[in-house]
């Protein structure tokens, strides 16, 4: 990955201005109903509901709407009944997405995807057309604030980590996505800093496209993640500066 940071920008990433607070919110009652409905409303037994929730939290989601979507979820409230999907495709530049879905009704959210590609000038895939180029794994931004490079590779290592690069600001750690919450506990304990972590679909190459191709690149990511059912974009490319 070097030359490519998965972390740019991170700073920012999870930041939602107050337009947009309640369309967060909503995005991540749905992972909270999902993950109670298929592990159950107990997080101590139930980790995907506990990673919802932590991610919920990091939102600033009050506590008694995050109680609310753990009861829906479970059964405990009625409720629509939520599916994860998957969905790949090109958009601009050739650029690879792969984008996660809950929804209640896939026969409406499978046009609309088809529709953004399609105006965008890209193209809905089919299952695999894009996911083959990716791997599910776990990744931490370390901050290097406070630590050395070999204490923070030696934690992670030890504790199942794949690979330790440095990112400029931060040291950046993967591991297999089941090994996630392994690597996490041991990062902590051992008192570092974690700017940000998550399980995500990280490319195995990266498209080079131009400044220019970017914006249009970036246009259509916002698009896509500013619908509603959608709850995470991945994508493979890197801009090349002049």
């Amino acid at each position: 990955m070097a030359g490519h940071s998965h972390w740019a920008g991170i700073k920012h990433k999870k930041a939602a201005n107050d337009a947009k607070r309640g369309k967060v919110w909503s995005k991540c009652a749905k992972n909270i109903m999902l993950a109670a409905k298929n592990g159950g409303s107990n997080i101590q037994f139930n980790l995907k509901l506990a990673y919802a929730v932590e991610a919920a939290k990091e939102t600033n989601m009050p506590k008694d709407r995050i109680e609310y979507a753990i009861k829906k979820g479970a059964g405990e409230i009625e409720g629509v009944i939520f599916e994860e999907l998957m969905y790949e495709g090109f958009g601009p530049a050739n650029v690879g997405y792969i984008i996660e879905v809950l929804t209640d009704n896939r026969h409406r959210t499978a046009p609309e995807m088809k529709k953004l590609f399609e105006k965008a000038g890209g193209k809905l895939g089919t299952p695999g057309s894009v996911k083959f180029g990716f791997q599910y794994k776990g990744m931490f931004a370390v901050k290097k604030e406070g630590t050395d490079e070999n204490k923070v590779m030696e934690i992670a290592l030890d504790a199942g980590a794949e690979n330790m690069e440095d990112d400029g600001e931060y040291f950046s750690v993967t591991c297999a996505a089941a090994d996630h919450h392994t690597v996490k506990t041991a990062l902590l304990a051992a008192g570092l800093q974690l700017e940000a972590d998550e399980i995500a679909w990280i490319p195995n190459t990266f498209v080079d496209i131009s400044e220019h191709e970017a914006e249009k690149v970036e246009r259509f990511k916002e698009a896509i993640e500013d619908h509603d059912d959608v709850q995470n974009v991945y994508t493979n490319h890197s801009v090349v500066t002049a």
